[in-house]
């Protein structure tokens, strides 16, 4: 299939999704870019255009906090008309199970494969706290509706006409506080046809090794998340109000020890950043970073992470 525009075309390389991507013995990267609340797109291009050579994929969120923002796919197809994979976040949220089916198809047919579903917050705690929340489906029903998509199917059984080829991914959260129910529920994503799971922020590689011992991922792709620590009072903040994150204390100490000399804080926090992820290289797929207004310095975490550049095809070189 051949997608054009007046100004753009897609060649057959950026049809591809990120499952060629993620093969025996290599380490892919990810990150994730929130669409802005209009229609002014040239932050994101800007930002997604610095990080080509460095990442993989690049994640869109949909209205993260239940604050309202353009739709993703549409950036993620203007995205990928400019040589960068993105990977379409879809939640619960705002849509019943009809809307799903038909906004992925849509997705599928601008070319996007890249899919990661997820609950989505409650509209209470965003900027339309009188919006109706759906959650027609959970996410692990999300999740099998794609799966059924990909078979050719909706999921009330009717044959399609022209099905999909996506790649299904999800969240999980290997340091939740309740742990057996954490491993319990992304067995149920694997199990429901998820491909790939990106995970909520790590600070401990213990975590992420009892976590796959558990969950026994069979061949799912894992790729673990990091938020960049920018101070010690933003690595409390993470501790004390995001749910399964939680940062050692010998780490806020050592990002507290430079308080107040903000290039020492920063160099901190890019080699905490770089050394856990040579310490959970060997255990899982790849990184997705989430850097949170910090993604011109992804190319100096993957530096001295030693993780090689990509080059134009994805891969590294």
């Amino acid at each position: 299939m051949h997608l054009s525009s007046p100004r753009h075309s897609v060649t057959p390389f950026f049809m591809s999704s990120l499952s060629a991507k993620i093969r025996p013995g290599s380490f892919v990267v990810t990150t994730e870019l929130t669409p802005p609340k209009g229609i002014d797109l040239s932050e994101v291009f800007a930002k997604a255009e610095a990080l080509k050579g460095h990442v993989d994929a690049i994640n869109l969120t949909e209205s993260p906090r239940a604050r309202m923002a353009i739709e993703p796919t549409a950036v993620a197809r203007l995205l990928l008309e400019r040589g960068i994979d993105p990977i379409v976040q879809f939640t619960a949220r705002d849509r019943n199970r009809i809307a799903l089916q038909a906004d992925i198809l849509g997705a599928a047919a601008l070319g996007i494969g890249n899919v990661l579903f997820m609950a989505g917050d409650d509209p209470k705690t965003g900027d339309h706290p009188e919006a109706v929340p759906v959650f027609d489906l959970n996410t692990v029903q999300m999740i099998g509706a794609a799966r059924s998509l990909n078979a050719g199917r909706d999921l009330a059984g009717n044959e399609l006409k022209g099905a999909p080829d996506l790649f299904i991914g999800a969240t999980a959260n290997p340091s939740a506080q309740d742990f057996d129910a954490e491993v319990a529920n992304t067995r149920r994503k694997i199990d429901a046809g998820a491909q790939f799971l990106q995970t909520q922020a790590l600070y401990d590689a213990a975590h992420l090794d009892r976590f796959l011992g558990a969950v026994k991922p069979d061949g799912v792709a894992v790729l673990m998340g990091i938020i960049p620590l920018k101070s010690s009072k933003m690595g409390t903040w993470l501790n004390d109000n995001v749910p399964g994150i939680r940062v050692p204390q010998e780490l806020l100490a050592e990002v507290d020890a430079f308080a107040g000399k903000p290039e020492d804080e920063l160099r901190t926090g890019i080699d905490i950043a770089a050394r856990l992820i040579r310490q959970m290289r060997p255990l899982c797929a790849g990184v997705h970073l989430m850097t949170l207004g910090w993604e011109k310095y992804i190319p100096d975490i993957l530096e001295e992470a030693e993780i090689e550049r990509r080059n134009f095809h994805g891969g590294t070189g």
